[in-house]
């Protein structure tokens, strides 16, 4: 077998969403100002910038205005459409209400922010930073981490061109070896390596367990009569029940485009519950409805997002490197936003690693001012007053939950003397099969509901389909040992993109995994009842391919 080549980087950045690449503009923006040079790689395992990015987005210019004040004029600058209005509905079956605005919490208004694809914004930045000379490396999926005396020392890229059974094809090429003197960890939510790293620096003593979302997004050319420029709508209640923690959002975008999703909590209890379903479902409502009849669906795609705000924070320095973004979990539940804090905290990571370097020390093993700055900024500030948003939510139901909120964030301005908690981690809120109602959903209509796989069909999801599979099962038993009598085997439902299917066969039912539908949202991950389920990358290259998202 070949050996593996290696190269050599100051900083090397994992992952290139709005965390990672706003960490690599800001310590190339550092280097130039004290006329230095700095060697910074940013790997990415889509095959091209901004190809796993998806968010709803309605984006907080914040941290976007203190890293380039001039980002609206340039003449590439991405689009972005002001917010012109914003208004809250609770929804009914078939009706529902409009919130007044002066019960909306202060934290989900959107006065002075942007509707944007931010993966037109990632694109721009990665233009911006490779115009700054950082070494950008799309399409390779960081694998596993170089570790030597107890410090993290880079990261291997996989490998590529082995088959099903992990053996070299004619093809094979060994992953690389990107070694750094810091390595920042942007995965994104649920990183792969980041879980190892939690794991490994024991990262999450001391805080509440992560809290997830599960996002589900599709993109529509509507008619233009339908279209209202700049509006932002976002919903509560119907379809999901009040022991269900979501909410849709519906954006105008330019172009007479509308972006809508829901989002439904990871911690839902029944595990006949199928989020794409209720997608499907809450599109035809008639408020929703009314906007996407005679338009056309273009793009699909789903996430998760984690929730669980400031108590669920881990430590985020270990030996030889950094947590930043969603990887650590910096989502703002009350906004619902996380890209200006993900931005944010990747430029303060920059700060950090360009003060170590400066300093000139061979190994330094921990950054720990790091999470100084973070605690001495908006951010902490930000997540602070929010703290009480995703537990009450939890504790208390959608409606009272939501009379919490306005309170809380309204009145006391998120300064209540208390801290609210949940220490139970999403898989384990999942009750029995049968002490839960089977929910029948209705079929597609195909004008405004569809089914998953034409759904996974827009997203442009590509993967090698005879490479190991990056679904890996602990105990491959479980599925329908544990899993199918006890829970009806939600990975059925649970994924949005049908990679988990339960085959009747003569022999008995099997889990089969069709891991080349993969939209990697890492709910499986999350959501398994049993743990059984651990997310790796696959070659790199693979998976979605959105535009636009």
């Amino acid at each position: 077998m070949s050996e593996r080549e290696s190269m050599e980087f100051d900083v090397v950045i994992v992952g290139a969403g709005p965390c990672g690449l706003a960490a690599a503009c800001h310590l190339t923006q550092l280097a130039a100002e004290a006329g230095v040079e700095l060697g910074v790689a940013v790997v990415e395992k889509g095959s091209e910038i901004g190809a796993h990015v998806i968010s709803g987005a309605v984006l907080e210019p914040t941290a976007l205005d203190e890293l380039y004040p001039d980002w609206r004029s340039g003449a590439d600058a991405p689009a972005a459409t002001a917010v012109t209005g914003d208004d809250f509905w609770f929804l009914t079956r078939g009706g529902g209400w409009r919130v007044p605005h002066m019960l909306v919490p202060r934290p989900a208004r959107n006065d002075g922010n942007f509707i944007v694809s931010l993966g037109d914004v990632c694109r721009w930045l990665g233009r911006r930073a490779e115009a700054q000379g950082v070494n950008l490396f799309p399409g390779f999926a960081a694998a596993g981490l170089l570790c030597e005396d107890g410090r993290v020392t880079g990261v291997v890229t996989g490998d590529m061109g082995r088959d099903r059974d992990g053996q070299p094809k004619s093809g094979f090429q060994p992953g690389y070896e990107l070694r750094a003197r810091y390595t920042l960890f942007a995965e994104g939510c649920r990183g792969s390596l980041g879980k190892e790293l939690m794991r490994r620096f024991d990262l999450r003593r001391d805080c509440d367990p992560q809290h997830y979302g599960i996002g589900l997004k599709e993109v529509w050319a509507v008619d233009p009569a339908r279209h209202r420029a700049g509006h932002v709508m976002h919903t509560l209640g119907w379809p999901l029940g009040g022991d269900t923690e979501g909410g849709g959002f519906v954006y105008h975008a330019a172009g007479h485009q509308v972006y809508l999703g829901l989002i439904v909590a990871l911690n839902y209890p029944n595990p006949w519950l199928n989020p794409f379903e209720e997608f499907q479902r809450w599109k035809q409502h008639p408020r929703i409805r009314a906007v996407l009849e005679g338009g056309k669906r273009i793009a699909y795609g789903a996430r998760a997002v984690n929730k669980g705000g400031l108590q669920s924070l881990p430590r985020l320095a270990f030996p030889g490197g950094l947590l930043a973004g969603c990887e650590a979990g910096f989502l703002n539940g009350a906004k619902i936003k996380g890209s200006h804090t993900a931005m944010k905290t990747g430029m303060l990571a920059a700060e950090s690693l360009f003060a170590a370097l400066r300093q000139g020390e061979a190994a330094p093993a921990l950054l720990a001012d790091y999470e100084q700055r973070v605690r001495d900024s908006w951010v902490w500030r930000e997540l602070e007053q929010a703290r009480n948003f995703g537990p009450a939510q939890h504790h208390f139901g959608t409606l009272a939950g939501a009379a919490f909120t306005w309170f809380d964030q309204n009145i006391a301005g998120g300064r209540l003397p208390f801290t609210l908690h949940n220490r139970v981690p999403d898989h384990a809120a999942t009750k029995p099969a049968a002490d839960c109602t089977r929910i029948e959903y209705p079929k597609p209509d195909g004008a405004v509901s569809f089914d998953r796989l034409s759904s996974v069909y827009l997203s442009s999801t590509n993967h090698e389909e005879d490479q190991p599979c990056h679904l890996q099962l602990a105990d491959p038993q479980v599925p329908v040992r544990h899993n199918l009598p006890r829970y009806a085997e939600p990975a059925q439902r649970y994924c949005p993109a049908g990679v988990y299917e339960i085959v009747a066969e003569a022999a008995g039912p099997r889990l089969q995994i069709n891991a080349q539908n993969c939209v990697h949202c890492k709910t499986c991950d999350i959501k398994d009842p049993a743990q059984n389920i651990n997310w790796v990358v696959p070659e790199g290259g693979g998976g979605p391919n959105y535009t636009g998202m």
